[in-house]
């Protein structure tokens, strides 16, 4: 599978995010070589903001109205950033194993947890974790994001940090 092929397409997602005032994440999920669902983040604006509509669980909502018969474990999710703890859940419950993301989140990244400690519901899911695949891209994405004063979601976070200092 082209890895920079797909997570380009995950960061054209993330690029229009962007141009719309949201936080710049994008994904998209791949059956046998062919994108099927796809997220950008939303609700990162204005006076509403929330931390549901990561591009993740956009990506996984238009993975459930599929009425086509699709076996999960060949599913592989690409997304700009790698997902949190709530994203990495979701994921392994929609028995996808395969995750591939372009920028670490070095303030609520989940790819990195150890999952063996955890009820046999997550425990017993084997995910396959793909990291920096196009990271130079999304960072430089993330820069101008956090650089950019009317921006104010996480402005001056961990990750706003780490980001700004690369």
């Amino acid at each position: 599978m082209d890895y920079e092929y797909f997570m380009g397409k995950a960061l054209d997602l993330a690029q229009r995010a962007f141009a719309e005032g949201e936080f710049p994440v994008g994904c998209v999920i791949t059956y046998q070589a062919k994108v099927i669902a796809t997220g950008s983040r939303k609700n990162t604006k204005g006076d509403f903001k929330n931390e549901i509509d990561h591009a993740e669980m956009v990506a996984l909502r238009g993975l459930s109205a599929l009425t086509e018969d699709i076996d999960a474990g060949q599913l592989t999710i690409f997304s700009t950033m790698e997902p949190c703890l709530m994203c990495l859940g979701a994921i392994m419950l929609s028995g996808i194993r395969k995750i591939v993301y372009a920028y670490e989140d070095v303030m609520g990244g989940g790819t990195t947890c150890d999952l063996s400690g955890l009820k046999p519901l997550y425990s017993k899911n084997h995910i396959s974790i793909v990291p920096n695949i196009l990271r130079k891209e999304s960072l430089k994405l993330f820069k101008t994001y956090f650089a950019d004063p009317n921006n104010d979601y996480w402005k001056e976070s961990l990750l706003a940090q780490h980001t700004l200092r690369q």
